[in-house]
This record gives C-alpha cells, structure tokens and sequence, in this order.
C-alpha cells in the first residue's frame, strides 16, 4: 500500500495538497490511485484502518485531515 504512504506524507508536507484533500479529496485520492476501502477509512477518519492499510504507526489526525510526517 505504498500509494497510500505517498499520500499521508505528501499531505503532511504539501500545504497546497492538503488544502486540495479538504476541497475536493475524491480528486486527490483517485490522483494516488488510493483504493475504495483506504479511500473510504482517510474520508472517514478511520485511524485504526489507515494504520492497517498503510503500515504507519505514527499517524496524527489534524484538522479532518490524516497526515503523516517523515
């Protein structure tokens, strides 16, 4: 699920990013090629989904949106 990795990180450091996920994340999940059921868990907020799917312990939610930062 490195796709999805790519994402909470970019999204930690890309403001321009992250501002584009809280306007319109369906975009920005099909731009990654992010899968339905990941899809659905970062649109939910799903913390516990989202570590399974990614493989990230450390994920922090801000705001509504998840990011992960290196």
């Amino acid at each position: 699920m490195g796709k999805l990795k790519n994402l909470l990180f970019d999204l930690g450091a890309d403001a321009e990013l992250a501002r584009n996920f809280e306007t319109d994340p369906d975009a920005v999940l099909a731009k990654y090629s992010i899968d339905e059921k990941a899809a659905e868990a970062i649109k939910a907020g799903d913390l516990d989904a989202l570590r399974r799917f990614s493989g990230l312990d450390e994920l922090h939610l801000t705001k509504s949106t998840i990011k992960a930062y290196r």
